[in-house]
């Protein structure tokens, strides 16, 4: 009984792999696995072979791979895994991550590709994101309480995202509310930091600008003192002890 080659085991595991596999030469694929045919939705490898490989790469990723075929050709180590899209042969763009990885076919210097769908992990992701961007959203509201004062209040701990978030996205709210005097309400804020304090002092400059007067109110001690001690200059914004104070003294509102 005949031992098969090493060749030919390979050749097996390559076969019944469940990723698609390409082989590519002087820019054409001179092979591809069963996984492969079907993940390009193709009618047979016959008619994958001898397809120009830059036929399913989109444009825009033209020159990343040419980069990452150079770079494994003239180093000859395997690359990283590289994101990017293909276009399969029913015109379709797909998300995936390939490597590249050098290789002797038919005795001269190959490339072999390992292509691994990624669409459902990209959704998630992106999915996550808008969750997280959501979220973070919730957690800076702006809401009206009177004609042209709104209240912001801020719970839990305020992290460079978010903080950002204020910068960019409340004088936004503001000004599309017609909102002339802006409370911000600190009362559940446990914790802040330098880079976040700073953040907080910038919004209401630009604020200030906009012609928004910046309140404060319910700021905690330990908070306060952590403000002072980063040399913050509270001056530049009125501050009391709470929502109600605020509306009373300034509106003459009676909680």
């Amino acid at each position: 009984m005949k031992k098969n080659t090493d060749e030919e085991i390979y050749r097996q595991i390559v076969e019944s792999s469940g990723d698609a596999i390409i082989i590519q030469q002087n820019e054409k694929i001179m092979y591809i696995n069963p996984a492969g045919v079907n993940f390009l939705r193709a009618a047979s490898s016959e008619e994958v072979i001898g397809t120009p490989v830059f036929d399913i790469i989109p444009e825009k990723y033209r020159k990343l791979v040419e980069k990452h075929i150079q770079s494994a050709l003239e180093e000859n180590i395997p690359t990283g895994m590289i994101e990017k899209k293909l276009k399969r042969f029913d015109r379709t763009l797909v998300e995936v991550e390939t490597n590249c990885t050098p290789v002797i076919y038919d005795g001269e210097k190959a490339i072999l590709s390992v292509v691994r769908d990624i669409t459902h992990r990209k959704e998630t992701e992106r999915t996550l994101e808008k969750v997280s961007k959501d979220i973070t959203a919730l957690s800076a509201p702006v809401l009206p309480i009177l004609e042209g004062v709104a209240v912001m209040p801020l719970v839990g701990s305020i992290n460079d995202e978010r903080a950002e978030y204020i910068l960019e996205h409340v004088p936004l709210k503001v000004h599309e509310q017609n909102v002339h005097t802006l409370i911000s309400d600190f009362s559940g804020i446990y914790k802040l930091d330098a880079t976040v304090i700073d953040c907080l002092f910038r919004t209401s400059g630009v604020l200030g600008l906009l012609g928004v007067r910046s309140i404060v109110t319910g700021v905690r001690p330990d908070v306060a003192r952590s403000v002072v001690e980063l040399g913050m200059d509270l001056s530049l914004i009125k501050i009391f002890g709470t929502v109600q104070q605020a509306l009373h003294e300034l509106f003459g509102v009676k909680g």
